[in-house]
């Protein structure tokens, strides 16, 4: 799948990813994955995830959620959800609603997760 395909009828959330794709690139290299369900970012392991949450819940959504992968808990008012699904794994939802919410803070939370995305596991 293309990223066309995947946004395809979805010009938000296409600029919106746009955004954080952008944001990604001045940070350094990744590969990027597209899927049915999700787009993914990664270097030796998967750090960051994109997807359309009206694909699966009703009602109003977000356009995008980014979903940033970090070994802690990281605080911050703006996260819709936090969870572990792996002990020591800690997934971050973030939703993004307008290209201005890829922020100083949203570029940092990319930073620090594309750095840990090539440390070898514990």
């Amino acid at each position: 799948m293309t990223v066309e395909e995947f946004f395809s009828g979805q010009a938000k959330s296409r600029q919106i990813f746009e955004v954080v794709r952008s944001a990604v690139e001045a940070i350094g290299p990744a590969e990027l994955r597209v899927q049915k369900s999700q787009i993914s970012f990664r270097r030796r392991r998967p750090f960051a995830w994109l997807w359309m949450p009206g694909q699966y819940l009703g009602g109003k959504t977000a356009p995008l959620v980014l979903s940033i992968a970090f070994r802690n808990r990281t605080a911050s008012p703006r996260w819709k959800e936090v969870v572990e699904p792996l002990p020591g794994r800690f997934m971050h939802h973030l939703e993004l609603h307008s290209p201005s919410d890829i922020d100083k803070e949203v570029c940092t939370w990319l930073q620090e997760a594309w750095l840990a995305a090539t440390e070898t596991d514990r």
